[in-house]
């Protein structure tokens, strides 16, 4: 989600953040290398003629038989779903539910993420797994990449519950289900889905369950709350300036396969480190440069305005912390990738523990063309380090723009940025 589209305004949104975006162009003389997008998508239009689309987080599907004819799958909110072709050129287009009744809130898709192999009644296949904001609900695909009509089949079983809500009058607070990252147990062989709640620091773990008429069911394993406040080294209690009511979030989400390690940004605080099955202490890897900024919210304005900053954030995040994605490497080396959406930019991290996650780089994606613009405000990410035929022979880096343009006049416009993974890769050495 955009930082524009949200209810509220953080404090590190409406001061730091706002005043450097527009004091550091794009190719400033930051250090910090730029890259360009190969390919864009259409513009989406987040109005009733664009069909409520909002374009928010991508996954990569390789087709293992013809890696040239692999596949994007992308959220569009309200819009639903979308799935793109390597040359960026949408092949499926798929409504998100509508809510139970006229006065409920309709279905909005947030984020994706991807499960290999998935045991099935008629076999096993790749699913694409989608968390419904408006309907607190995950919706599971079935990828098929020739079926006639789109490589894309709901095979979501009809009686899934809400992941959070009690009831309909708690879905309609829309404290929902939101950010979301799958994981395949490499010793029980079980698939889960990793699920933040909009609004709320929470984490659920859901086990995929397929079922016997070839649909796929969901249970909920266990939980895990973040801190929502935080201790300061002077002895202050911090916690991010929030409309009231609202906790610091958590969106970008992704699991290390390797060794079941789940990262999770919380938007307005940093980057965590949580072992995939929710058990243990988490560690905060990284904060945004923004931690500990004090704010006062206005209920007028419906905006925060930050105070003093005390010096106790990081120095490479400007919140907030948007889409992580892995860059994985055969030898168990690789990148942490996370949207630092504050400042445009995008930050490395060494993928593996035993560094502690040290930085590696950064790098811009900025306009290849006066027609093919880079990515701003960006929120999901998704990374293939894998040959995707003649196209993208190094692998393939996805980014949602929140800003795409040129748009339409005064609609807001919004899509994806499809980035070759070997100028990344250079980028960050």
């Amino acid at each position: 989600m955009t930082m524009r589209q949200l209810p509220r305004v953080t404090a590190l949104v409406l001061g730091v953040v706002t005043a450097s975006a527009v004091a550091l162009p794009a190719e400033a003389g930051s250090g910090i290398p730029a890259v360009h997008a190969k390919a864009e998508t259409a513009p989406l239009f987040d109005d009733g003629a664009g069909g409520d689309a909002n374009a928010d987080d991508p996954a990569i599907w390789r087709n293992a038989a013809d890696p040239g004819r692999s596949l994007v799958v992308a959220t569009a909110k309200q819009g639903g779903l979308r799935v793109y072709d390597l040359d960026a050129r949408q092949v499926q287009s798929i409504p998100a539910p509508a809510g139970p009744g006229a006065e409920d809130k309709p279905g909005r898709f947030n984020n994706v993420d991807l499960v290999q192999g998935l045991r099935l009644a008629g076999g096993r296949a790749d699913v694409a797994v989608v968390s419904d904001r408006g309907n607190d609900r995950l919706r599971i695909y079935r990828i098929d990449r020739d079926r006639p009509g789109g490589p894309l089949t709901d095979v979501t079983d009809p009686g899934v519950r809400p992941v959070f809500s009690a009831d309909q009058d708690e879905i309609n607070e829309q404290k929902t289900a939101y950010g979301l990252a799958t994981w395949t147990d490499r010793k029980s062989g079980r698939s889960y889905a990793l699920v933040s709640q909009r609004n709320r620091t929470r984490i659920a773990m859901l086990e995929l369950v397929p079922t016997a008429g070839g649909t796929v069911d969901y249970r909920q394993v266990r939980t895990i709350d973040l801190p929502s406040s935080f201790r300061l080294p002077n002895g202050a209690t911090w916690t991010p300036c929030a409309e009231p009511g609202e906790l610091p979030q958590v969106e970008g989400m992704v699991v290390d396969p390797a060794d079941g390690t789940l990262y999770a940004g919380q938007e307005d605080v940093g980057i965590w480190r949580i072992d995939a099955g929710l058990t243990g202490t988490p560690k905060l890897i990284d904060k945004v440069r923004e931690y500990g900024v004090p704010g006062s919210y206005d209920e007028q304005t419906e905006e925060c305005s930050p105070g003093a900053d005390p010096g106790y954030g990081g120095k490479r995040l400007r919140a907030d912390v948007e889409g992580l994605t892995l860059v994985t490497e055969p030898d168990g080396d690789g990148y942490l990738l996370a949207s630092s959406q504050g400042d445009n930019t995008f930050v490395a991290y060494d993928r593996e523990r035993e560094d502690d996650n040290e930085f590696e780089g950064a790098f811009r994606i900025t306009a290849a063309s006066a027609t093919l613009d880079g990515s701003e405000v960006c929120d999901g990410a998704a990374a293939l380090n894998a040959p995707l035929g003649a196209r993208y022979p190094n692998g393939l880096l996805v980014v949602q723009d929140g800003q795409e343009t040129p748009g339409d006049g005064d609609r807001e416009a919004t899509g994806f940025k499809f980035v070759d993974l070997g100028q990344v890769l250079d980028a960050i050495d």
